[in-house]
Order: C-alpha cells, then sequence, then structure tokens
C-alpha cells in the first residue's frame, strides 16, 4: 500500500483586525446590495406591502385581500365597502404616513378597490 503525502502551503497573510468599525453594519450591506442589483422593484414591493401592514394595522389588514404597487400607484383591494368608503376620506394622509414610513416618496397615489 502506497501512501502519498499531500504538503498544503498556506501563504502568510496579516492578521486580521477585528475592530468593531472595520465590519459592515447588515442594514448597510442589504441597502448597497438592493441598490446595486436589478432586485430593486421587488424589494421596493414587500417595503410598500410592510408599510401598509404596519401603517393600517390589524383591523384594516384582515378586510384586505391584495396589495399592488406598479410604478408609483398603490392598489389595495378591500372586502368591506364601508371601509373602503372611510378610507378614500382620507387618502392623501394615508399616502403621507406610508411615505413617512418608508423614509422616502415613493407611493404618489392611493387606488382603493
Amino acid at each position: 500500500m502506497k501512501m502519498e503525502l499531500f504538503t498544503v502551503i498556506n501563504p502568510i497573510l496579516p492578521m486580521r483586525n477585528n475592530k468593531k468599525e472595520d465590519f459592515l453594519n447588515m442594514s448597510e450591506a442589504l441597502n448597497d446590495f438592493k441598490a446595486q442589483t436589478k432586485l430593486t422593484k421587488g424589494f421596493m414591493n414587500v417595503d410598500v406591502n410592510d408599510a401598509w401592514k404596519e401603517v393600517m394595522g390589524p383591523g384594516v389588514m384582515s378586510y384586505t385581500t391584495q396589495i399592488k404597487f406598479t410604478g408609483e400607484k398603490l392598489f389595495i383591494d378591500l372586502s368591506s365597502s364601508v371601509l373602503r368608503q372611510e378610507l378614500s376620506y382620507g387618502r392623501s394622509k394615508i399616502v403621507e404616513n406610508l411615505n413617512k414610513h418608508l423614509g422616502k416618496e415613493v407611493i404618489k397615489s392611493l387606488v382603493l378597490r
């Protein structure tokens, strides 16, 4: 039985400095990734959906059947015509609160169906 010995040559690398300021924050890395890829549209859809859920709360979410964001319009399908009418009175305030939650003006108009 013949045994061969393999030697692994490790180049000598300088020791890594593991200071806190050398590391990148995970949210910063994710934001950089989102900005550099063509996935920004999909990420924006997810962010808008989450913003609707958080801003409007569980009461409105229980009547929300579909959330669709295209371009600068947010389409919301509601199962209650009474709620749809009530929300239509405060449409501009809802858009303002959603944009404030998102941190930038993304939504220009809200369509309640």
